[in-house]
């Protein structure tokens, strides 16, 4: 496969930045008569929490999951869109999916609840739901993708998220979004796959104010990425260069999670 200029360069750069951690790691499985680097990337149950404080394994683990980080990052087209499905192809019952039982769901008294904006955004006032649905609305059927194995499609309705960033004066040139929820949860996007068109803070589901199972009352969705890149529960979004990380990202699994 060809390759512009600029994409070669950057791989180039990737391979130099981690082949110090490759080559002493292939030297001590050599002189240890042991495992090849190959075999090594199918550890799954290395713990990758550890990073740069961890072995020699952890750390070349953790710089194979920055690069392919960087590479998705690199080759993400941000106009290229999800697909999308006919009503007729709806999953009904939509499944639940959390770190927790259902019955851990947070109450949120909507009478009560803002939106929180902070970071790069020229207008930190918060936001209330009415002032989120005097917005642009965007409807999409979609399919969720869960990193566990399995997948269904769903109708999701809400505002762009890049139209409520320029509405909030957001740095469109920053790096990050972050998210932060009333479930515990948090996470976080490049700013490409947050202004990209069909990622919108969803405020229904199937035509419907979403149901405290979906992420009542504000979510994020995110088409071109697996589920738990869009958070449920939305209670603060901010606008960052500093790498913000993630509930399960914090734990190892790969932060860009493009499909």
């Amino acid at each position: 496969m060809s390759r512009d200029p600029e994409t070669a360069a950057r791989l180039k750069a990737l391979r130099r930045d981690i082949a110090p951690d490759l080559a002493s790691l292939e030297r001590r499985m050599l002189l240890r008569g042991s495992l090849s680097v190959g075999a090594l990337t199918l550890l799954s149950g290395c713990d990758l929490s550890t990073g740069s404080n961890g072995t020699l394994a952890d750390r070349v683990l953790w710089a194979m999951s920055r690069a392919n980080d960087q590479v998705q990052q690199w080759l993400f087209d941000p106009t290229t869109l999800a697909p999308t499905y006919p009503a007729s192809m709806i999953d009904t019952p939509f499944r639940f999916n959390a770190f927790y039982p259902p019955d851990n769901i947070p109450e949120i008294d909507e009478s009560t609840w803002t939106l929180e904006v902070s970071g790069r955004v020229a207008d930190k006032t918060p936001w209330t739901l009415a002032k989120l649905r005097a917005l642009p609305q965007e409807s999409q059927i979609t399919r969720h993708i869960c990193i566990e194995g399995w997948s269904q499609i769903g109708q999701w309705s809400g505002v762009p998220l890049r139209t409520f960033l320029e509405r909030s004066g957001a740095d469109l040139t920053a790096k990050y979004v972050g998210f932060k929820c009333a479930d515990r949860y948090y996470g976080s996007l490049d700013m490409p796959s947050a202004l990209h068109p069909q990622t919108i803070l969803a405020l229904d589901f199937a035509g419907q104010p979403l149901a405290p199972e979906y992420g009542y009352p504000l979510r994020v969705r995110v088409p071109t990425k697996l589920g738990f890149k869009s958070p449920k529960h939305i209670a603060a979004i901010f606008v960052t260069n500093d790498y913000p990380g993630g509930y399960w990202e914090d734990q190892g699994y790969n932060w860009f999670s493009g499909i």
